[in-house]
């Protein structure tokens, strides 16, 4: 199965690094938050990535170029200018760099990389957040209800630490991970062809309408996920995943 991952939205909600890099190419612990993503549907062995550029593109393209050059040995020709890697890298992922256009909403970009996406079933997920999606449950929920797309719900991080007072004196302070109530879209799809049947062109918003006329059509379904979630809007949520991360604590990091 392929793996879908937008990574072209501008993040000005996070533009003291976006002035410089996409998003996805934020680092936590000195990895893009993209390599994160990809380590984890690596983890469940799911390693063939189509990716959807946009802004500042380019930075992911040599990010790739690098990482396979300086993570194996290479030759390099300089009269002919060809450069070859040699021995087998640490990731046995295939990737594919696509341009979706610069201004192109979500939809749009899903749209443009369906011929590369092949006439099956595919994962699709945001470039910017990070989870602990058991994705071998979450195919198997989406095979066995047979709709077009199943849509990973997942309780939204508080965005304030919760007191306790008792006679005006704090007796608790503790940041409360997750709210007891209400799901949100965590991203992490899976998704059929006919998926694109519901999107436009490029000015469509994936989380409006094809995602509305789905659920209209019966065709969407939700997969509950309770464990760890959280997405970098902010530089607020970066600082907590860095600090995960930091403290050897980081529940997404599955893998060894």
């Amino acid at each position: 199965m392929k793996v879908g991952i937008l990574a072209g939205g501008v993040g000005s909600r996070l533009s003291e690094e976006t002035d410089v890099k996409p998003k996805p190419m934020v680092e936590i612990g000195g990895r893009p938050i993209l390599w994160h993503i990809m380590m984890h549907y690596s983890h469940f062995n799911h390693k063939n990535f189509v990716i959807a550029l946009g802004y500042k593109g380019e930075y992911i393209k040599r990010y790739m170029v690098d990482y396979c050059s300086l993570s194996s040995n290479v030759t390099v020709d300089l009269k002919s200018g060809r450069i070859e890697g040699q021995g087998q890298h640490e990731h046995d992922w295939h990737i594919e760099l696509i341009d979706t256009g610069q201004l192109t909403n979500t939809g749009g970009r899903i749209k443009r990389l369906a011929p590369y996406m092949g006439n099956e079933t595919f994962f699709l997920t945001w470039g910017d957040g990070v989870a602990t999606v058991d994705l071998h449950a979450l195919l198997a929920f989406h095979k066995r209800h047979g709709k077009i797309a199943t849509v990973t719900a997942v309780r939204p991080p508080a965005r304030f630490g919760r007191i306790e007072i008792e006679e005006d004196k704090v007796v608790s302070f503790a940041e409360k991970p997750q709210m007891s109530e209400g799901w949100i879209n965590g991203a992490f799809f899976v998704l059929e062809p006919k998926v694109f049947d519901y999107i436009a062109g490029d000015e469509t918003l994936f989380e409006k309408e094809p995602l509305e006329s789905l659920a209209r059509d019966g065709q969407l379904m939700a997969y509950r996920h309770e464990g760890f979630w959280q997405c970098m809007d902010t530089l607020r949520d970066k600082v907590r995943l860095e600090s995960l991360w930091s403290s050897g604590q980081a529940p997404w990091k599955m893998w060894s």
